[in-house]
């Protein structure tokens, strides 16, 4: 991310001390997340201390202090996906990207996270992918839904 960008997102906010996690939430929006030069001019531009803004970015898992993918794909691990086949579709998805949860490939394509509820649980097993959800998956079927991620 340019430093032009970071720029122009602080001046929106009128380079507010009180604007640091929306400034944040936006530099993460458009890079998919927050690299130290970001978090450094951040912090020389709204005076706020370098130390603070880490301990936030660590704190809030909207923020990632290391590269994720181009697209954020969730697996619901909770109950009622869970007893649907939630693994399997895990295993699946983990297979075709070569990556387990926590992990992004090294083409920056996919990162991927399993999560205890996605809160559609009449549709699990449920895939989501860059906040879409994918219901009633099944092994079989996420191939398919990953092609339109390319």
């Amino acid at each position: 991310m340019d430093n032009d960008r970071i720029d122009q997102i602080i001046d929106k906010h009128q380079g507010a001390a009180s604007s640091l996690i929306q400034v944040l939430l936006e530099i993460q929006s458009e890079n998919h997340w927050l690299p130290k030069e970001a978090l450094e001019k951040v912090s020389r531009k709204l005076q706020v201390p370098l130390t603070r803004i880490q301990h936030i970015a660590s704190f809030y898992k909207a923020f990632s202090l290391v590269p994720k993918g181009r697209h954020e794909i969730h697996i619901c691990m909770g109950t009622a996906c869970h007893v649907r086949g939630a693994t399997r579709v895990l295993d699946t998805v983990q297979d075709l990207t070569g990556i387990k949860p926590g992990e992004t490939d090294l083409d920056l394509k996919f990162s991927l996270e399993t999560v205890n509820c996605l809160g559609c649980c009449a549709l699990g097993p449920v895939m989501e992918i860059d906040g879409k959800p994918h219901g009633k998956m099944a092994p079989g079927d996420t191939a398919d839904v990953l092609k339109n991620y390319e």
